[in-house]
């Protein structure tokens, strides 16, 4: 298995939470791509796609990607923005940077789950129902699915439960060291 480790998926999917514990489980460095674009350009990614457009974000994002690639360290968990999968070609560049885990929920389970959450924090969501959310997710989870299955490996969520993250960073654990 290559290092570093790329979680990927639909928002609220796990990434940084289940990251988070990975991290901590394998004693390795954990970096939120969405909190780096922040650290490196000043505004949080909403902020950025506001006010200069969707496109100037994407090309951003894949340079601080690439950037955080040239690091010196080798161990660390990477949780994506669960659009960059599907921007141009960067599913090949995970693929050549590390190892990536698509964290796969269905929509209606992924519906439940951001309900639960603060939603001010995720602008496109803020306001809507479960079933709005359902409505919202299905389609768009349904069109980055073909880039999303193209990451090394597949985390099949069946259920949402207080669990799930642990769970998740459980098995991605016991996948790394089975490969390692």
């Amino acid at each position: 298995m290559e290092f570093p480790v790329y979680l990927i998926g639909y928002m609220g999917a796990g990434k940084t939470t289940a990251g988070r514990l990975l991290a901590d489980k394998l004693g390795w460095h954990f970096v939120d791509l969405d909190d780096a674009f922040e650290q490196i350009h000043g505004l949080t990614t909403a902020e950025y796609i506001r006010t200069y457009g969707l496109e100037a974000f994407r090309k951003k994002e894949k340079y601080v990607v690439e950037d955080l690639a040239d690091t010196p360290y080798e161990h660390v968990i990477y949780a994506t923005g669960g659009g960059y999968p599907c921007w141009e070609d960067n599913m090949d560049c995970l693929k050549e940077l590390g190892t990536s885990f698509y964290i796969r929920w269905a929509p209606e389970h992924l519906a439940k789950r951001l309900s639960l959450t603060d939603l001010s924090e995720r602008p496109v969501l803020q306001g809507r129902t479960e079933e709005e959310l359902l409505a919202f997710i299905a389609p768009q989870l349904e069109e980055r699915e073909p880039y999303y299955s193209q990451a090394n490996y597949i985390i099949d969520v069946d259920e949402c439960t207080e669990l799930s993250d642990e769970q998740i960073a459980e098995r991605i654990y016991q996948m790394i060291k089975n490969k390692s």
